[in-house]
């Protein structure tokens, strides 16, 4: 890309000034016919990931007819905008723009939820099945001076491969070590960087010549655009089961209300006729007045009432016969006393007593 110094600064050429208007009104074309075509986006945060990656995502969404829009928050945004605006006749793209503008106020919502570098997906349905697409794509990379560490990051014990030269660096980051044949050795876990810390010179290096790269970034969904809707990406996580589970719910609780107070909806409609319908063939059951619905039930219980009444008598015998058993059997007999029968106390009769305590003579 050429440039011309102009009183100590550099300027583009005219040419490439016309080339980056020419890229810069092909994006804008490009994100207006989204804008028309689709009514449902992805804002995706886009923070230290590769072109590659965005490839490979491009490839993965095309089954879905998705698009993807890349570019910086004010480039994207200035397109928005400039579709909101009404054509005016100054304007280049007069002729094309008096023929395709309607307009869109809702656009302005999306235009507040673009920050940093970001992406659009723009789709009509099916956004919870992308968005479990773009959790499969992922970078590992290392650390970067006076970036935000986005996590905590340990070293762990144990040879680091490095020649005692370099302990300063670790007795920066209070870090202990020791010598252990001719290397540096950790002895316990240390914390080098806390989430939310910016990283400095001696972090970076550290990790670096240790060869760690501790950061994983993922291509996140930020928010969701619907319809001039803007919503958190955490509802398309629900699921259709769980949403009906909860109607039906709802619909029992309602008609559970209406039931007790007496004030009639569709939802306790049904249950309504339905005790209403129990009530009169209940009051026909003891009277000679029948209608068309309670002679089958009639019939029907009729039939049922001998048998029942069959099985009752089985009862009341079986329970009869356990009552006669129950009563003839006899009680145990008392224990023989041991006086009786000629026995003494000490378990002799009464001749050996009389034997040993009879007087001499």
């Amino acid at each position: 890309m050429g440039y011309l110094r102009k009183r100590g600064k550099m300027v583009l050429k005219k040419k490439n000034r016309e080339e980056v208007r020419k890229k810069k009104y092909a994006l804008w074309m490009k994100l207006w016919t989204c804008l028309e075509k689709y009514k449902k986006v992805l804002v995706i945060k886009c923070d230290n990931i590769g072109a590659s990656i965005f490839h490979n995502i491009r490839q993965a969404l095309r089954p879905f007819g998705a698009v993807i829009v890349m570019g910086k928050n004010t480039l994207l945004k200035a397109g928005i905008k400039r579709r909101m605006d009404d054509p005016k006749t100054t304007d280049e793209d007069y002729e094309y723009r008096k023929t395709t503008f309607k307009p869109a106020p809702e656009l302005q919502k999306l235009i507040d939820v673009c920050e940093g570098y970001l992406g659009l997906i723009f789709c009509n349905d099916k956004l919870s099945e992308i968005k479990d697409v773009l959790k499969g794509f992922s970078c590992q990379k290392g650390a970067k001076i006076g970036s935000v560490a986005p996590s905590d990051v340990f070293i762990q014990p144990g040879p680091t491969g490095l020649d005692p030269k370099q302990t300063a660096f670790f007795q920066a980051l209070n870090i202990q070590t020791k010598i252990v044949k001719t290397q540096i050795e950790i002895i316990n876990s240390g914390k080098i960087l806390s989430k939310g810390q910016k990283i400095g010179a001696s972090e970076c290096a550290l990790l670096d010549k240790l060869g760690i790269k501790p950061f994983v970034f993922e291509v996140a969904v930020r928010n969701v655009y619907d319809n001039g809707v803007i919503y958190s990406p955490s509802v398309l996580d629900i699921k259709k089961e769980e949403i009906l589970e909860k109607i039906k719910k709802g619909a029992c609780y309602l008609t559970a209300v209406s039931m007790q107070s007496g004030y009639p909806t569709s939802l306790s409609a049904r249950q309504s006729i339905l005790s209403g319908f129990k009530n009169l063939v209940a009051v026909t059951m003891n009277i000679p007045f029948d209608f068309k619905e309670s002679k089958s039930l009639k019939a029907t219980e009729s039939k049922a009432k001998p048998k029942e009444k069959a099985e009752k008598k089985e009862v009341k015998k079986e329970i009869k016969k356990e009552e006669k058993k129950e009563e003839k059997k006899e009680e145990p007999a008392p224990a023989p006393d041991a006086l009786e029968g000629g026995m003494s106390l000490f378990g002799g009769d009464d001749q050996s007593l009389n034997y040993i305590y009879s007087p001499k003579t």
